[in-house]
């Protein structure tokens, strides 16, 4: 679920207008039902090659067939960011992503970073064939994606073998609860090489009970982390995305300090005291406990 920035760049008029093979913007929206809802690909409006998905309404990807390295909605820039950090520029990374959407990571990765290897945990394959089939990867990308459910791909991952696990799962508008917990935490802990850093989009408002909560079930597992967040969502103002990323060893905080606030829609990077106090009380989830983040408040995709 995401929520787009309220400026960005147009894209090349001529090489944009086909993208790399895919839908057209002269063919119009696609609405077709698939395993988790009614899914919509709609024109954007600012680049002639870009596409958003939607299911149910809400907001869940958007692609650029043309500039795979556009990210368009917020919290995909903020984790864009963390797959800039997690290695040096160019170098190849595993990536497991859980919760594949229209694949807008994948392909982020896949063009900053040539020779990643990745893997995609989708559990709708009714909608990862549309998007395969109007929103092409291109040839030579090495992303495999399996349809299943993103914790049963988790389990089965091998220890010390993977990068930076990113989990951007959403059974319509909300988090299932199986996978925010410190029993799923530890299994992507697990399934990091050294050095590698796990990363969460959760949505939250108000009082922010459950990222709170999330906050306290990383803290758990990991010893280092930080949350990435809209000041006006920290203040409660708005429901929305908040980033949280882990790690077993010290994070890039001054460098993710830098990009977020530079970053068109601004947001602001807790860590350390300031993060340890924002989650005081909260209660980490377990199996036994967790229920799934909350629903969005009536309009707030509108």
């Amino acid at each position: 679920m995401g929520r787009r920035s309220s400026r960005t760049a147009r894209g090349g008029e001529a090489e944009a207008a086909t993208g790399a093979g895919g839908r057209t913007h002269a063919q119009g929206p696609l609405t077709r039902p698939v395993g988790s809802g009614l899914a919509e690909l709609r024109p954007d409006r600012d680049r002639p090659a870009a596409w958003s998905l939607l299911i149910d309404g809400a907001p869940q990807s958007l692609v650029d067939l043309a500039d795979p390295t556009h990210l368009g909605f917020e919290y995909q820039r903020r984790l864009g960011h963390l797959i800039d950090l997690v290695a040096p520029p160019g170098r190849p990374l595993t990536v497991l992503h859980l919760g594949g959407g229209a694949l807008t990571l994948a392909r982020y990765a896949a063009a900053t970073r040539p020779r990643s290897r990745q893997q995609v945990a989708e559990i709708d394959t009714a909608l990862t064939e549309l998007v395969r089939a109007e929103l092409p990867l291109e040839r030579g990308w090495q992303i495999k994606v399996r349809g299943g459910d993103a914790r049963s791909v988790l389990e089965r991952t091998p220890e010390g073998t993977v990068d930076l696990v990113i989990t951007d799962v959403f059974s319509g508008a909300r988090t299932p609860a199986h996978c925010t917990t410190v029993e799923f935490t530890a299994l992507a802990a697990r399934a990091l090489a050294p050095g590698g850093w796990y990363a969460a989009n959760i949505a939250d408002g108000g009082a922010l009970p459950f990222a709170r909560s999330q906050v306290a079930t990383l803290g758990a597992v990991f010893p280092e982390l930080c949350l990435i967040a809209d000041p006006a969502v920290l203040r409660g103002k708005r429901f929305g995305n908040l980033v949280l990323a882990a790690a077993h060893t010290p994070l890039p905080v001054a460098d993710l300090t830098r990009r977020a606030a530079s970053d068109p829609a601004h947001a602001r990077v807790e860590h350390g005291r300031a993060l340890t106090d924002f989650a005081a009380g909260a209660a980490p989830a377990t199996d036994a406990t967790a229920a799934p983040s909350p629903e969005p408040p009536p309009g707030v995709f509108h």
